[in-house]
């Protein structure tokens, strides 16, 4: 059964899936993502706190606090971020499994927690997938339909509400697809940015050039 992070991992590109497999590799979790997760943790003291200078956020300490005030001031599920019923949960869905970091009970629904930057709005599709397959996962296991879920960016004091529409859904099940269909290397994505920080580039055989070696 695939996990959250195929899916993220497929929808960002199969072939980095594909070769992850191959090698049957986990990735290990960076001590600075272990950091940043656990702010999510401590927002009521961040937003007391008068210096931020030693906690590892990604801005300024005035942005931070700023981001984090229109956060609560916006969200009407602020008590249950802050306080979660439960975190680190691994769930068992009907199509896929993984962890999600906390599990709000008003109302009820997944969070996860990114510590990259996000998008200006909205989340990216990587994470908008594995959102959905942490909502589903949890609608399987609660028995009852699940419509939003939760995105935090702790390190920028960034929370966004994600509903499941049925293009975030669509989003979802063409992913799906493609990780079960996965048998031999799939096609190289277009976008080759994507292919400037991949431990897999050598292997993969990809080559990344600038635009004035181009010209």
């Amino acid at each position: 059964m695939p996990t959250f992070r195929d899916l993220a991992t497929a929808a960002y590109c199969p072939r980095q899936l594909y070769y992850r497999r191959r090698d049957d590799e986990t990735p290990e979790v960076p001590d600075s993502v272990v950091l940043r997760r656990e702010l999510a943790y401590e927002y009521p003291r961040l937003l007391a706190d008068a210096d931020l200078d030693d906690e590892p956020i990604a801005v300024t300490a005035t942005q931070y606090r700023s981001a984090l005030h229109r956060a609560k001031a916006r969200s009407e599920a602020w008590e249950s971020l802050v306080d979660p019923a439960d975190r680190d949960v691994l769930l068992e869905g009907r199509d896929c499994r993984g962890v999600a970091h906390k599990i709000l009970e008003e109302p009820v629904a997944p969070s996860l927690l990114f510590t990259g930057e996000p998008p200006d709005t909205g989340v990216w599709q990587p994470q908008s997938v594995r959102l959905v397959a942490a909502a589903l996962a949890l609608s399987y296991e609660r028995e009852r339909p699940i419509d939003i879920a939760f995105a935090e960016y702790p390190a920028h004091g960034v929370v966004r509400r994600v509903s499941l529409s049925a293009h975030r859904r669509a989003g979802y099940r063409s992913t799906l697809r493609t990780v079960r269909s996965i048998d031999g290397p799939p096609s190289r994505v277009r976008n080759r940015t994507k292919c400037e920080t991949c431990d897999y580039r050598d292997s993969c055989g990809v080559r990344t050039r600038s635009l004035g070696s181009l010209l």
